[in-house]
C-alpha cells in the first residue's frame, strides 16, 4: 500500500536527516560515560515527571521543579551535555513539526 511506502520513506529520511544523526551522536557519546548517563538520566526523568503532571493538570513539585532546575544548571556546565540538550531539542522540534504536518493532513477525520 502507498501509504506504507511513504511511511517507511519518511523514516529512512528521519533516520537520514540531520538532526536525528547528530543527536544520535551526541547522545551514544554522552551515554557512553556511565557517570554522565546516570546524571542526564536522572535530569530525564524528573522532568517527565513533572510534564506528566502538567499534561494531567496537576500542581507540579515545588521541590521537583528546584532539583531539575539544579540538575540543569549543574548538567550544562559540560559543553557536551549542553550540546546534547540543544540537539535535543532540534530533534523534538522537526518530530513535531512532521506530527503536526501529519495531523493537519487528517484533521478533517479528527473533530
Amino acid at each position: 500500500m502507498k501509504v506504507y511506502d511513504e511511511v517507511n520513506n519518511l523514516a529512512k529520511a528521519i533516520k537520514e536527516s540531520r538532526e536525528y544523526l547528530e543527536y544520535k551522536s551526541i547522545k551514544d557519546e554522552i551515554f557512553a560515560d556511565p557517570n554522565m548517563k546516570s546524571k542526564v538520566e536522572e535530569f530525564e526523568k524528573i522532568r517527565y515527571e513533572e510534564q506528566l503532571l502538567a499534561i494531567q493538570g496537576e500542581r507540579q513539585s515545588q521541590e521537583k521543579m528546584e532539583k531539575l532546575k539544579e540538575l540543569y544548571e549543574i548538567l550544562v556546565q559540560n559543553e557536551k551535555v549542553k550540546d546534547f540538550f540543544d540537539k535535543e531539542v532540534r530533534f523534538n522540534v522537526m518530530m513535531a513539526d512532521v506530527n503536526k504536518a501529519i495531523g493537519e493532513a487528517i484533521k478533517d477525520v479528527l473533530s
